[in-house]
This record gives structure tokens, sequence and C-alpha cells, in this order.
């Protein structure tokens, strides 16, 4: 059985987490990983796909989101 406190201190870890693979600096390290990086040849129609994520990605983290 998790305690309150236990829950909070997930809930603060998750929050934690969440904000730091927000950031700025973590999308530019994670760019510099091979894993990560779009290939310059991909097709037209997922270029297109990729930048309506990064839309609505940006969006989100300019504070446009509701929970």
């Amino acid at each position: 059985m998790m305690t309150r406190n236990n829950g909070d201190r997930r809930e603060s870890l998750a929050a934690d987490i969440k904000r730091q693979f927000s950031t700025e600096a973590t999308a530019r390290f994670l760019r510099t990983l091979p894993a990560f990086r779009t290939e310059a040849d991909i097709p037209d129609h997922f270029r297109e796909l990729l930048d309506r994520l990064d839309g609505v990605e940006g969006s989100l983290a300019g504070g446009k989101h509701q929970q």
C-alpha cells in the first residue's frame, strides 16, 4: 500500500522528470544522438507530419495545455 507521502514524492518526481525533458538543453542534446535525428531524405508527407507534431508540442509547451 502506498502512503500519501510516497504518492506525493512520486508525483513530484514525475513532474520534475517531465520538466527536465522539456528543456531546450535536453532537446539540443537529444538531437545530437543518432536515434533522435531525422533522415534528410524522408518523404515530404512524413516531414509535414513531423512539422505538425512540432507545432502541437510547441503549443503545449507554451502553456496552452490544460491537465
